[in-house]
């Protein structure tokens, strides 16, 4: 199918500026971009009537199925959440659990311009199946550690990477302080096995810091890369308590620091030094985290609350162009993802696009497009999302799923779990 986006805004990411024309769409690609030309063989033509077409957002830190636990457990520190809240109930969930529960997120992630997961959950044959249906990506980590899935990982990275063009996985495992310097080790050499990269919660709280230092005499970061945990890259979600050492692993291994702002200030565990990593040279993207710990998987909050907080840090003067961080969630994190081929609005590129609705009040006036997204955009302006060249949500509507369905699924299920 060959789709024409004409009398369009259009802000690529290759840079910060924004230019006029039109976005042809051959099946799943992008096959021209550039200014308005005579042409004919397409089978839908839509007229963007000024609004932005850009790269989809890519949600670099999440648990999609989490969404059952949203406004479960609140207002507890993340290791009595975790332990005495979440890791009982998520003992209970099957296959219809978090397959619905996924296809909840994915709603969720499709009116905020989502169109891709790093996904670290359970029950992964259930999320596909979600996605898949769903016409939405995921790239998933996974979350081993002592209580299983540390002995199943080789299987699993290998199934998930040939099993379907929207779905991908890399090595991963929930953390140091849930996994055991053996089963670390084991991890280690799968990533050296395959030459991959390693994905990891990495010094979320100042606990989880300075009882891994009691226990190893060096920082989550500082083992993890003296087991050769990082030799092929990877990355760290949260990364709130850092010190020198750590910052340099990151710079050397070529890792991604994903920030969750939302998710932390809710849980008390800190807010991460952006600009720090930023003057590094590390490459950085933002999550949601899960419904959990947020409890929204609004984006847009997330995004802003990344580019404002560091101001707190350094009193006034952290200063990050908000582009760094719109960068990083479309275009940066994705290289981590195995999407190299779906991070800009260009020829050639996936067909991840969405459109802003530039009428918006929240838009306007347009001093600069990029601030506008960055501090005062919200789900309310994406018009629409693509993915892989094929629209799934447009003016509010869902295009591949049954909101009704799912929501009165939900809702029984998450009964069910409380018994």
């Amino acid at each position: 199918m060959r789709l024409r986006f004409y009398n369009a805004s259009i802000l690529s990411m290759e840079d910060r500026n924004v230019t006029k024309g039109e976005v042809w769409i051959n099946d799943k690609t992008i096959e021209y971009v550039g200014p308005s030309k005579e042409t004919d063989g397409f089978d839908e033509q839509i007229d963007c009537e000024g609004n932005l077409l850009m790269p989809t957002f890519k949600n670099a830190h999440t648990h999609s199925a989490m969404t059952f636990s949203r406004s479960l457990a609140d207002n507890l520190p993340l290791d009595v959440w975790l332990n005495t809240k979440i890791f009982p109930m998520e003992a209970k969930l099957n296959f219809d659990h978090v397959y619905w529960f996924t296809k909840l997120a994915i709603m969720e992630y499709l009116r905020n311009g989502i169109s891709t997961a790093f996904d670290m959950y359970m029950i992964r044959d259930a999320s596909n199946k979600a996605a898949i249906e769903s016409g939405f990506r995921i790239s998933y980590v996974s979350g081993a550690n002592d209580f299983g899935g540390v002995e199943e990982l080789e299987e699993e990275y290998l199934k998930h990477n040939e099993q379907h063009e929207l779905i991908n996985m890399q090595l991963g495992f929930h953390a140091e302080y849930t996994t055991s310097k053996e089963n670390m080790m084991k991890i280690a050499a799968l990533a050296d096995k395959y030459k991959a990269p390693v994905f990891v919660h990495n010094s979320e709280t100042r606990k989880e810091v300075d009882e891994c230092i009691g226990r190893y005499n060096m920082t989550p970061t500082q083992i993890m890369d003296e087991l050769g945990m990082f030799n092929y890259g990877g990355g760290g979600y949260h990364c709130v308590h850092f010190d020198d050492k750590d910052y340099e692993i990151f710079k050397k291994r070529n890792m991604l620091a994903v920030f969750n702002p939302c998710s932390n200030l809710k849980l008390s565990s800190g807010i991460a030094d952006v600009k720090r990593f930023i003057d590094e040279g590390i490459d950085i993207s933002v999550g949601t985290d899960g419904a959990g710990s947020n409890n929204s998987l609004n984006m847009f909050r997330d995004l802003y609350l990344a580019c404002v907080l560091p101001n707190v840090r350094g009193e006034g003067n952290a200063n990050i162009d908000p582009f760094i961080l719109l960068n990083g969630l479309t275009s940066v994190g994705p290289k981590y993802m195995k999407l190299e081929d779906a991070r800009f609005i260009k020829a050639g590129q996936k067909a991840d696009i969405m459109m802003i609705d530039m009428s918006n009040p929240a838009m306007q006036p347009v001093n600069s497009i990029v601030e506008n997204i960055v501090y005062s955009g919200s789900p309310d302006i994406v018009k629409m999302t693509m993915i892989n060249g094929k629209i799934v949500y447009k003016d509010g509507e869902y295009l591949t799923l049954d909101k009704k369905e799912i929501i009165e699924n939900c809702n029984k299920l998450v009964q069910e779990l409380k018994l």
